[in-house]
């Protein structure tokens, strides 16, 4: 969700943030996988599901998990179902990489369209605040659309978008 969107004010300008994402992507792509939703060639949606290495246990010696960072649809997209997809396409994701687990931190928003996806809380998940500074609205799913569930409205498929080059 845009920094406008929340009633924020983005600290820069839309071309020193595209030119900033563009560099986190390419150094982030190891880690991150970046599924993008189209209209034909214009993009109006994406999700990103940050992938983390577990310590190696005896019983499982190669384990990774998941986290949702973002799901993002543009606001004219909204309230149709494709915040849904993209869940479901991050999970599926997840599916194929083997995670274990894939967790999200969700705007108060999304957290319907994350339990009609099959997210639901973990007593056993916690959380500390960390030192750093957070923006107050960004959730990893700030943006997803509100009415997962179909419009009838049939935009291509997810796609894989990779993360940089």
């Amino acid at each position: 969700m845009g920094a406008g969107e929340r009633g924020g004010r983005p600290v820069t300008t839309r071309e020193e943030f595209l030119r900033y994402f563009v560099g986190w992507a390419r150094e982030n792509a190891g880690s991150h996988r970046c599924l993008v939703m189209l209209r034909g060639t214009e993009v109006i949606g994406m999700a990103w599901l940050a992938v983390v290495r577990r310590v190696p246990s005896p019983r499982a010696p190669a384990r990774a998990s998941g986290d949702v960072q973002c799901v993002y649809v543009i606001p004219a997209e909204r309230d149709r179902g494709l915040g849904g997809r993209l869940i479901d396409a991050v999970r599926e994701l997840a599916r194929e990489a083997g995670l274990e687990r894939v967790t999200v931190h969700s705007s108060a928003r999304a957290v319907p369209a994350y339990r009609r996806h099959g997210f639901v809380a973990s007593p056993r998940l916690l959380q500390a605040p960390g030192d750093g500074v957070a923006d107050a609205g960004s959730a990893g799913a700030a943006g997803a659309a509100g009415s997962p569930g179909g419009s009838g409205d049939t935009p291509e498929s997810p796609a894989s978008g990779g993360s940089g080059g």
